[in-house]
């Protein structure tokens, strides 16, 4: 896309920079949030546990450093243990294992990471519902009552299916993978280009029964991390199976992302909040957006179409760096101001892992690199 601006090489620089300076203190833990400075630490079945693995292993492919792939890999063999124990297993095992056990089999050709890979994708397609064509989001540990929930995070997941398909020449992976997304398309996407956060289902009929506001500010609303996931989902979706639908929704909730933004690029935690409540803000939604929107930009023909998508994450990245990015030492991680759950009052305004993932892979891209997802 022509000469890059060269705040994006100082960006990534500083970047991949700040991930060798922390790795030691972060270790081989699973951090989620940042909380006065620092990293916490979730239990290993928790659904971010892949993140800093994955950012271990974007340093390590720009840096060589040995020391990243060491922690990487004991992070995976962690990542073992909740795969064993199943009880706590949910849908978002994509995003553990992808970025982890994934990603070092692509590069290594370790056989012990295949397995692994190939076993978390046999715990998602065993999580399809069969009557309602939908993967069953979470556990009843959970929520008792979401038996039939799916999430339009889910589609993060479904490259795991994807891989899984292609790498043990087996289609029933990617069959699962295109009837949820199916599914996402005809029971979540709204005709502006919205998805709610959550939709119930009978579980037993497969019947749609309604929306839920689950982080966003209700049934009717659009969130912002979840309108991202969807930019990405549907773009990895589309570019696996080449179906135009897939495409074209991914294109109608960028729209809307991008000319729902503020000034700074930056979206509120739901597009649809109050005045009053737009001081939260989701830096994570902003660079899992500005990923997508790179893939997308990767998957089209029309060059004009490629332009508006790759120049719109520019500017969002550009804003994250110079606006929402911290590479000092007094805290942990890069960009600030994430919020996971503003309706749950749950780390509002705060640094959070996936944020910096998806910063750091955009960043990549720009670069010239693959995704992780």
């Amino acid at each position: 896309m022509g000469q890059l601006p060269a705040w994006i090489a100082t960006a990534y620089r500083e970047s991949l920079h700040k991930i060798v300076k922390t790795s030691d203190k972060i270790g081989a833990s699973f951090p989620h949030v940042c909380l006065d400075g620092r990293y916490n630490s979730e239990d290993v079945s928790f659904w971010t546990s892949g993140f800093w693995g994955g950012l271990l292993w974007l340093a390590y492919r720009e840096t060589q450093q040995k020391s990243l792939r060491s922690l990487a890999e004991q992070i995976e063999r962690k990542l073992n243990e909740p795969l064993h124990q199943f009880y706590d297993i949910h849908h978002d095992v994509g995003f553990m294992y992808l970025p982890t056990a994934v990603h070092h089999y692509k590069v290594t050709g370790n056989e012990d990471s295949r397995r692994t890979g190939l076993i978390a994708a046999s715990h998602l397609a065993g999580r399809f519902n069969l009557k309602g064509q939908f993967i069953r989001a979470w556990t009843d540990s959970v929520d008792p009552d979401s038996t039939g929930w799916a999430i339009i995070d889910c589609l993060m997941n479904l490259p795991l299916l994807f891989w899984a398909a292609e790498e043990d020449h087996d289609p029933r992976f990617k069959h699962i993978a295109v009837a949820h997304a199916d599914t996402v398309l005809k029971q979540f996407v709204r005709d502006d280009g919205t998805v709610p956060h959550i939709v119930s289902f009978d579980p037993e009929t497969g019947d749609k029964i309604e929306n839920l506001g689950g982080q966003g500010l209700g049934p009717d609303s659009a969130w912002s991390r979840g309108q991202a996931w969807a930019i990405y989902g549907f773009s990895i979706a589309a570019r696996e199976t080449g179906k135009s639908e897939y495409l074209t929704a991914a294109k109608n909730i960028a729209n809307y992302f991008i000319s729902h933004l503020p000034d700074d690029r930056v979206p509120y935690w739901d597009f649809r909040t109050s005045d009053a409540d737009k001081h939260v803000r989701d830096s994570s939604a902003a660079a899992c957006a500005a990923s997508g929107l790179l893939e997308l930009s990767s998957l089209l023909d029309d060059h004009t179409e490629q332009l508006f998508y790759y120049n719109n994450a520019l500017a969002i990245l550009e804003r994250l760096y110079a606006q929402y990015s911290d590479f000092s030492d007094s805290q942990d991680a890069i960009l600030t101001k994430g919020t996971v759950s503003y309706p749950d009052n749950r780390h509002v305004n705060i640094p959070i892992v996936y944020g910096d993932f998806y910063f750091i892979e955009a960043l990549a891209k720009v670069h010239g690199r693959p995704g992780l997802f």
